[in-house]
């Protein structure tokens, strides 16, 4: 004799309708949310993302430049949204991908109007990632940045020089490669002064060198006259040494590293 199967509760047969609902409906818990940009248009998208860009909200505006020239790859909207995302990158902190779109602009549209402002913002993003220039420099040591980054800043204002010496951008880039000039010889001098300090006087020596030979017109010359003369000193080279102190007292006679000492001169990134 057969047994009777228990009726399946309705409560448990709700719930399984429920489950296969949410399945095939592709959305909830097991499908994907629905991308809320499908059927925008070239200028929504583009509109959308400047929205999101002043309000400073980054990674919303990315996605939305991103959309736009994934779907729109030709026009004047996608050659928008290309720049827009250097600038967009830089500002949420995604300094490589910010570099790369620039470089990428620069590679697909060389006669573009505003290919001078992708020079300048690849410099602007090696240079300075979160403050104002002004704030930049007034505070931080140059010697504490990474010295390729300073390099990076200044051969992109340098391209933007040579190539656009009209742009609108250019005084402003030749400001910047000022700077930038100083703080790489700030920071050969800050390595010298590391290898005398350690008694690795042939090396201090030689990258002072490098200072007087490589930035010549850097505030950064009076010390490193004064390293080369302590280093040959050391080294017991006096003709070298002697030489080296008659050009730092014809240059700087009233020097105070002759009383204080290397590594005692005022910070020139204090401009104010």
């Amino acid at each position: 004799m057969m047994r009777s199967v228990p009726a399946f509760p309705a409560v448990f047969r709700l719930l399984a309708t429920f489950i296969v609902a949410i399945a095939l409906s592709g959305c909830g818990l097991f499908g994907e949310t629905k991308d809320e940009t499908l059927g925008w248009s070239a200028n929504k998208l583009y509109s959308e993302a400047k929205d999101a860009q002043a309000e400073g909200a980054w990674d919303k505006a990315a996605k939305y430049y991103e959309k736009l020239e994934a779907r729109y790859p030709y026009g004047r909207y996608a050659q928008q949204a290309q720049l827009e995302l250097a600038y967009v990158y830089w500002k949420a902190d995604e300094k490589g991908s910010a570099i790369a779109a620039a470089d990428r602009f620069i590679k697909l549209h060389p006669n573009h109007p505003a290919v001078d402002y992708a020079y300048y913002l690849k410099g602007l993003v090696s240079f300075n990632e979160d403050m104002g220039w002004a704030g930049y420099i007034s505070t931080q040591d140059p010697t504490e940045r990474d010295p390729k980054a300073l390099r990076e800043s200044f051969d992109a204002f340098r391209e933007l020089v040579t190539r656009f010496p009209n742009s609108k951008y250019t005084p402003d880039a030749r400001q910047r490669m000022n700077y930038l000039v100083n703080a790489m010889a700030a920071h050969d001098i800050h390595v010298a002064r590391y290898y005398f300090n350690r008694e690795a006087y042939v090396a201090s020596a030689n990258r002072a060198q490098t200072v007087i030979k490589t930035y010549p017109n850097t505030p950064s010359i009076e010390e490193a006259l004064y390293i080369v003369i302590l280093s040959y000193d050391k080294l017991g080279m006096t003709d070298l040494r002697d030489d080296a102190e008659r050009v730092m007292r014809q240059n700087f006679p009233d020097s105070k590293l002759y009383t204080e000492g290397i590594g005692k001169k005022g910070k020139w990134w204090h401009l104010w």
